[in-house]
């Protein structure tokens, strides 16, 4: 293999030095965690050959789309080739000469194989047990907010186990590294209990050893590569002071949050500040600064709990292009298992003169309203580039027929996309992609006293339709909802921010717009446009 030098910043350096057996690492984006769970994943597959780490994630989808690539890229990037070094999902040829792992893989599918007998086997909680009848060296968990911790500590935990007659020497063997950006829900946050675990004197301790043991192997190589021999007293200190370290490492708990901030020199201030203006101000707080969410009391949509939020993958589609690392890096709505290709989709949107949101859901058979993905676009970028980028996503949809939920506001508006209405912009629009649309209309806009206990309503299960959010696809949706405040604990939603100009504390996506669309997509499919509105103004079908 080739050398490489390779910048490490502070956050990734602080990981790397200390690798202690059992990790939390809570980062913001751009920090680099993908590197460090490589970094991890390599540590393992070259120090214990033959060896299964277990790579757990939340869905197939995540785990292929999102996770896997960079991986691929940081092998790629530190001289390994696929097909000489390791391969995805599938079985070694013996004509490669690879050495046999110690316990072999159930379903070669599932694996990232290693030259050297290692393995890795991805486990994907929209699988359920996957982790029975395994035997695991290592477990490395990636985008740790969306793991099922209940379905972690009772099907994969207990797989940790066993060849201590192999690698029992080792400190890290059996330990867990868990990797993520702050979590904005409840049952997301379960691993920030971990903070709990880290002695921050114990973690001091090793910190300062760990350079001491830099500073001895410096001395050392300084030593060797000015031709003088290093003494046996400096060997055996440095041996003992290995030991040392890693007993140390085996038995204190890395616990640790980092900003972006700590990879400027790489992100730049031009990147911190776009994001600054570009995000919604709570995914700012926890995808770039790491901030841990306040939850309020005042939302108004305070029936909204964890258990309105699921995750789904289409594992069929990443098995039928051949866990290719080119093709999975194109995401559309083949990689969603919740899309029902035999429905229509609807459609609500909010329109804005800087701001257009779209948010997509199918109400189901099971009187379920799945909420699939959200879009939004921004300044120039319109409803028709915002119609455009939902077309784009679901273009693989053999039956291309949209029900397009709307309120008196598209109606008699422009905002200077031309001189039509807004819905008659996204129909032709819709019908330009190859789409054929039917008008829902839901008349005059909800007092929001009425709006919110239906929405609520739903929510709970109490309506005719029960909303069911689509987490991973929503992550900026569920901000929005989130962050909708009531003014002064009535039941009126704070829209405030919207009537005010965008600045760097203030972005447009940080406001109420996102949820205003959720809104009508809801109210729509409840009752579909029908004459319930307040003050009398129905609606129905076009």
């Amino acid at each position: 293999m080739t050398k490489l030098d390779q910048y490490i910043n502070p956050a990734q350096a602080f990981y790397l030095s200390l690798m202690a057996k059992n990790s939390t690492i809570v980062a913001g984006r751009g920090v680099g965690k993908g590197m460090m769970a490589a970094s991890t994943l390599r540590r393992n597959f070259e120090g214990m050959p033959g060896s299964n780490t277990a790579l757990v994630a939340p869905n197939a989808k995540r785990m292929w789309t999102n996770i896997i690539p960079s991986w691929d890229t940081h092998l790629r990037r530190w001289g390994f080739v696929d097909g000489i070094h390791y391969a995805w999902g599938k079985k070694p040829p013996k004509a490669w000469g690879w050495a046999e792992p110690i316990q072999r893989p159930m379903n070669w599918e599932n694996t990232l194989s290693f030259w050297n007998g290692s393995y890795a086997t991805i486990i994907s909680q929209d699988r359920k047990g996957t982790s029975n009848s395994q035997s695991f060296d290592y477990i490395l968990i990636d985008e740790a907010k969306f793991i099922d911790f209940e379905q972690l500590k009772d099907e994969t935990y207990p797989a940790n186990r066993g060849n201590g007659n192999v690698f029992g020497k080792l400190y890290y063997h059996h330990g867990i590294a868990k990797f993520s950006d702050m979590p904005t829900t409840n049952k997301g946050s379960w691993f920030l209990r971990d903070r709990k675990k880290c002695d921050p004197e114990k973690l001091a301790v090793l910190e300062g050893l760990v350079l001491e043991l830099y500073d001895a192997k410096k001395k050392i190589s300084d030593m060797i590569a000015a031709g003088q021999r290093p003494t046996a007293q400096q060997m055996f200190y440095l041996r003992k002071l290995s030991r040392t370290v890693n007993m140390l490492r085996a038995d204190t708990y890395l616990y640790k949050e980092f900003s972006s901030i700590e990879n400027l020199e790489i992100l730049g201030e031009d990147f911190i500040a776009q994001c600054y203006r570009d995000m919604p101000p709570a995914t700012f707080r926890t995808t770039i600064m790491c901030k841990r969410v306040e939850h309020s009391e005042d939302s108004f949509y305070n029936a909204k709990t964890d258990r309105n939020l699921y995750s789904s993958a289409n594992t069929s589609h990443f098995e039928s292009v051949g866990y290719n690392m080119e093709k999975l890096r194109h995401v559309d709505c083949l990689t969603d298992g919740d899309v029902d290709v035999a429905s229509a989709i609807w459609v609500a949107m909010d329109a804005n003169a800087n701001i257009n949101w779209g948010v997509v859901g199918q109400p189901g058979e099971d009187m379920i309203l799945r909420v699939l993905k959200s879009f939004y676009t921004k300044y120039d970028r319109r409803l028709p580039e915002l119609v455009d980028d939902i077309c784009d996503y679901y273009k693989p949809m053999k039956r291309k027929e949209v029900v397009f939920c709307f309120d008196a506001t598209f109606k008699g508006n422009n905002y200077g996309v031309d001189k039509s209405d807004f819905y008659r912009v996204v129909k032709r629009r819709f019908e330009k992609n190859g789409w054929s649309v039917k008008l829902l209309y839901i008349g005059r806009p909800w007092s929001h006293p009425k709006k919110q206990g239906l929405i609520n309503g739903m929510f709970k299960g109490q309506g005719i339709y029960r909303i069911m959010i689509n987490e991973e696809n929503n992550p900026d949706l569920l901000n929005s909802i989130d962050s909708a405040m009531t003014v002064n604990g009535t039941n009126q939603k704070d829209k405030s921010g919207e009537k005010k100009p965008e600045t760097e504390e203030s972005p447009l996506e940080g406001r109420t717009d996102g949820s205003d669309a959720f809104d009508t997509l809801c109210i729509a499919v409840e009752t579909g446009g029908s004459a319930v509105c307040s003050g009398g103004y129905g609606g129905g079908f076009v």
